[in-house]
């Protein structure tokens, strides 16, 4: 958004209120959070300020659930519509489109009130400078990873980018382009405790790497609810073996109840031997097909 057409969409916002200026919220873009309920809600004030009608009605057109960004970031309560439309038109000059401002700002209301020199400014410079990201293509980052927007190049970025290639993570465009949520994953709280947790499960640390080279949505799966139970079931039930998810570890992206365990029923139940592959990764006709081929 140009800085004109900021002002002219402000100017339409201002008219609007003003316009009805006694008209009670619910007769406003209807918000998933009422407002009245919210905590930030002006309880000494029977109607809302024509500042944060604005402001809030300014959230709704851009596709924004008001009440849920005001609950996530306070700082949105002060914040001033002009910075507000400073931030959309910033955006808009990196190549961001109308359409797409929802779907981020309603991931990571923070944006909102960040500073475009000191915050946002230096996330477009590590895409360009550390991932080799052109210009044009800066959108289809963002939209991968909205959160990317909220984090501090210095603090995470950086950081997670020098633990990643460190690793042996080379492919700049993967990393921007399919996993990117990496870049925004805690070293120390996430990415380490992950990679231990696999070598806890028997793997040397290089065989550990090796298969979050390999499957890099290993860094993104929870233990408690992803790693163990489906370890647990393939030790337990399915009586695999390590070298088997070494050279699979995708295993781990698949369903426990919705592929894993059934298309393990089902080749138990036909007494054939399919590889781990094999088994999870054909569409259900492929694997029909292989339960009467014997198991390829």
């Amino acid at each position: 958004m140009s800085a004109t057409a900021a002002a002219a969409f402000h100017s339409s916002l201002r008219m609007s209120s003003q316009q009805q200026p006694n008209i009670p919220l619910s007769a406003k873009p209807k918000t998933k959070t009422p407002l009245q309920d919210h905590p930030l809600y002006p309880q000494a004030h029977t109607h809302l300020s024509l500042q944060f009608k604005e402001k809030v009605l300014c959230l709704e057109v851009l596709g924004v659930d008001s009440g849920r960004a005001l609950s996530q970031n306070p700082a949105l309560q002060t914040a001033s519509l002009n910075s507000i439309n400073s931030i959309i038109s910033f955006l808009h000059s990196k190549g961001i489109h109308q359409k797409d401002l929802g779907k981020i700002l309603g991931m990571c209301p923070k944006i909102l009130t960040s500073n475009i020199r000191t915050d946002l400014n230096p996330v477009f410079k590590f895409l360009s400078e550390d991932l080799s990201v052109p210009q044009h293509s800066f959108r289809r980052v963002i939209n991968k990873c909205p959160r990317l927007l909220a984090s501090s190049v210095r603090d995470q970025l950086k950081p997670a980018l020098f633990y990643l290639q460190r690793l042996g993570f080379q492919d700049l465009g993967a990393l921007a382009y399919q996993d990117s949520i990496l870049l925004v994953s805690n070293v120390e709280k996430t990415l380490i405790p992950k990679l231990k947790y696999l070598e806890g499960l028997g793997f040397s640390r290089s065989e550990a790497v090796g298969m979050v080279l390999r499957c890099p949505g290993l860094f993104t799966y929870s233990v408690e609810n992803n790693f163990k139970p489906k370890f647990e079931y393939f030790g337990e039930e399915m009586k695999g073996s390590l070298e088997e998810l070494k050279e699979f570890p995708q295993y781990f992206s698949f369903s426990l109840e919705k592929r894993i365990k059934p298309r393990h029923i089902a080749t138990l139940k036909s007494g054939v031997t399919v590889p781990l592959p094999a088994m999870l990764k054909s569409t259900d006709e492929e694997f029909m097909e292989l339960i009467r081929q014997g198991g390829g």
